[in-house]
């Protein structure tokens, strides 16, 4: 078993950084909550002017990888953009990303993107979907809009894991950069004449967040060997990472707010956008509750098969 990211693909993900940073790092999210309809033009350009787009992680571990680290490159600088479910998209030429849908009001943050769309639903129900207008302000909404799906012939069951997992790495870059913002903050801000980074409370809390995200890290890694390796219960290890991704998040998010006060909620701050752009990612398609149901409906009383899992079944 092998879940080190490819040398190439890290390289990528970090080139990836570089140019988002280039093209204006935060305040791309911030011009395009300002001017939703020209979001596509914002980050569309810079991502394909590296080659995105030609990646095929569906034929190609190594561009997996690579579509993985772009995804969290792109989750560090919130960019306002649909990456993974572009990268997500299946071999239909007629689509040009893959959306994971649940309930009965299924949504995605798509809004102002002029793309075509396929969906796919926890039990593997494929459609297509076309978004609805919105009422809501950017601000309120986060660029998540209604989507009204047409069903279609097929399985798309094959396509869960990967259109799974691919936003996890999305909230993973979130991750890294609020506990990057986090520590930034507690080293240059004092009280009692000392450091917030000194007080043994505050590393502690950061030590738990750290250890939160490095957990959904080997999970996002795993998840993606086991979609490589086209396991059976690649579904399964992409839920479980899921609902590992989407805990952790609540705590890092929590604790960044907790060691920031309330500045921490103010527009000035880079934690305020973040955490607020986050939301998507943490609520759809499903959140924590509807992500245990699913995880407990697919493994019953077997559990995860893994490295840990008890070969005799017992």
């Amino acid at each position: 078993m092998r879940i080190e990211l490819a040398d190439e693909a890290q390289e990528f993900g970090r080139e990836i950084v570089r140019a988002l940073r280039a093209a204006g790092g935060d305040e791309l999210v911030q011009r395009a909550e300002q001017e939703p309809a020209g979001r596509q033009r914002l980050i569309e350009p810079v991502l394909a002017g590296l080659g995105a787009w030609e990646l095929a992680p569906r034929r190609d571990p190594v561009e997996l990888e690579a579509a993985a680290a772009l995804c969290r490159g792109a989750g560090y600088w919130a960019a306002p953009y649909p990456v993974a479910e572009r990268l997500a998209r299946s071999d239909d030429a007629d689509y040009d990303g893959l959306i994971v849908v649940s309930g009965p009001e299924p949504s995605g943050a798509v809004a102002g993107v002029d793309l075509h769309w396929a969906t796919v639903a926890p039990d593997g129900a494929r459609g297509s979907a076309t978004p609805l207008a919105s009422e809501a302000s950017t601000r309120e909404s986060a660029f998540v809009t209604r989507l009204d799906i047409d069903p279609r012939d097929g399985d798309g069951g094959a396509d869960l894991a990967l259109a799974l997992t691919l936003p996890c790495w999305t909230l993973l870059g979130m991750l890294d950069r609020a506990l990057e913002l986090a520590r930034s903050h507690v080293q240059v801000r004092e009280q009692f004449g000392r450091p917030l980074a000194e007080f043994q409370g505050v590393q502690f809390q950061l030590t738990d967040a750290e250890v939160e995200r490095r957990g959904v890290d080997l999970l996002a890694r795993y998840a993606l060997w086991s979609i490589q390796t086209n396991r059976p219960e690649a579904v399964a290890d992409a839920l479980a990472l899921r609902l590992a991704a989407l805990e952790a998040a609540d705590i890092v998010f929590r604790i960044a707010h907790q060691v920031h006060g309330a500045v921490g909620f103010c527009d000035e701050t880079t934690l305020s956008w973040l955490s607020r752009y986050s939301l998507p990612l943490r609520r759809f398609p499903f959140g924590i509750a509807r992500t245990e149901e699913l995880l407990t409906d697919r493994i019953g009383r077997r559990g995860l098969a893994g490295l840990f899992s008890d070969p005799a079944g017992v």
